[in-house]
């Protein structure tokens, strides 16, 4: 296989700093001492931490030469199924970086960061304009955790009711954090299937709505990339049994501009910015999620809001049904100053990267039609699903066929997710990527494919362009090592 840009080049063997260190290196130096040494007493300050000794030379080259061995949205299309990976503007981290915002620390009196507030409430206002709901809330530091404070305010909601109820509808197709959300606020999640064309219906929701049943997690368009062309007609189900309806927006990114969730009879739903408004992802956070309501979850909102008093933006906190705070201060605010940057920068074009995101997902799935099995072939939004069916006959399976694409330059698909598609390869590549990439990546689907039917032991044992060839993933998880002195 050749012509893709997976190839080996300069690529360095790297120790662990442990195996590299020194005794004596250092990696600063220290003004000579001018004061008597004191021993602090042991059993106050426990043992010394060993750490490896090193210079500050050895450090930088180490996390350098480290740096080169990564893969990321900088690099390279990296078309993960569900998690969005897309493009962030730079122009965001220089919006991110002003003094003005870089250095706001939030113990300051409210009249040293009006722009601050300002900021967050124009967010929270653009928010409500992309799905038409009543009010927001910033606080949620991830999609989860929005998911979250989605739950705790129906649980509140119901408590306020005087009757709190025991399940949520969950269909199969719901993100994966859902049922741990419900379950985290005391609900039993409650399973229900689809129908042939991947979607939840009506009849399927009237059988199992109760009185008992707090309400429904629908994710839309669900993790099949599918939308669910019910939701009014199942929020008013849920409505007449005295629920409440819960909108995963993790996916909002394949509807901006072309729906309004709140015709749709959602009650609440948060967004993930780092899918939808370009802010980093991965790495382990920051992130942030926040959450949009309609009028029956206002007042159980996060406390405190941000209100606008004239020409004047405050912190209120006299809110007596809020559901209170979900972390310290007002959310991971970097993050936030780059979802403004983004939805001001795009303004009315935030329809037109909708409209690419669908645009690009239908291409390469008209591309690769008939070359990988297709569980669902029914119209997709933003990402769409594969499967290796056709591949498994010559012993090629989809784990295979993720290990190769490493060879030919792309990050992996997100695989095996979702469970409802059995060795699911789940492709999305959202908005920013250019027609030129999305055909270089369905050549090289194409040429896997080929390969595994003509040589399917090359793609059984790939990669082979990177510094550690293919890892017994099992045997790593049983056998955990972690080296260290």
């Amino acid at each position: 296989m050749g012509g893709y840009p997976g190839t080996k080049g300069l690529a360095f063997k790297e120790a662990l700093l442990w195996e590299r260190a020194s005794k004596g290196r250092v990696g600063i130096s220290i003004p000579t001492q001018d004061v008597p040494e004191s021993k602090l007493d042991a059993s106050l300050t426990g043992p010394a931490p060993k750490l490896p000794e090193l210079s500050e030379v050895d450090i930088i080259r180490h996390y350098t030469r480290l740096s080169t061995w990564n893969f990321g949205v900088d690099t390279g299309m990296y078309p993960l199924g569900s998690c969005t990976m897309k493009y962030n503007p730079k122009i965001n981290e220089r919006m991110a970086s002003l003094p003005g915002f870089a250095n706001v620390h939030p113990l300051m009196p409210e009249s040293c960061f009006q722009g601050a507030l300002q900021l967050m409430y124009e967010l929270e206002q653009d928010l409500l304009k992309l799905t038409g709901m009543k009010a927001a809330s910033l606080q949620p530091s991830a999609g989860a955790q929005g998911e979250l404070t989605g739950m705790l305010m129906i649980h509140a909601y119901h408590a306020h009711k005087g009757k709190q109820r025991k399940k949520v509808i969950m269909p199969s197709t719901a993100h994966g954090t859902n049922p741990a959300s419900a379950a985290l606020c005391g609900y039993t999640p409650v399973p229900v299937e689809l129908n042939k064309d991947g979607i939840v219906t009506p009849e399927s929701i009237r059988e199992i709505m109760d009185e008992d049943t707090a309400g429904i997690m629908l994710t839309n368009p669900n993790t099949l990339g599918i939308f669910e062309r019910h939701v009014a007609e199942i929020s008013k189900i849920i409505h007449e049994k005295g629920g409440l309806v819960y909108g995963d927006g993790a996916n909002m990114n394949a509807l901006m501009g072309y729906v309004n969730v709140a015709k749709m009879g959602v009650d609440v739903m948060h967004f993930n910015v780092h899918k939808t408004l370009s802010t980093p992802h991965g790495g382990g956070g920051p992130g942030a999620g926040p959450v949009v309501v309609g009028e029956a979850l206002e007042p159980f909102l996060p406390s405190p809001r941000i209100c606008k008093e004239g020409d004047r933006y405050t912190l209120c906190s006299d809110l007596p049904l809020s559901i209170g705070r979900l972390q310290a201060f007002f959310g991971n605010f970097a993050v936030l100053v780059r979802a403004l940057a983004y939805t001001r920068t795009m303004g009315h074009e935030l329809k037109a990267a909708t409209e690419a995101a669908v645009l690009n997902a239908n291409y390469i799935k008209a591309g690769l039609k008939g070359v990988y099995n297709l569980p669902f072939p029914q119209d997709s939004l933003h990402e769409v699903i594969f499967n290796d069916a056709t591949q498994q006959k010559n012993g090629v399976t989809t784990m295979d066929i993720a290990k190769r694409l490493i060879d030919c330059g792309y990050h992996p698909p997100t695989t095996y997710f979702p469970l409802v598609v059995d060795s699911a390869i789940m492709i999305e590549p959202t908005d920013t990527e250019s027609k030129g990439d999305l055909d270089g990546f369905i050549d090289a689907m194409k040429a896997i494919a080929e390969e595994a039917k003509s040589n399917p032991d090359v793609v059984k044992n790939t990669p082979q362009n990177t510094m550690i060839a293919r890892p017994d993933e099992t045997l790593a998880a049983r056998n955990l090592t972690l080296k260290g002195y």
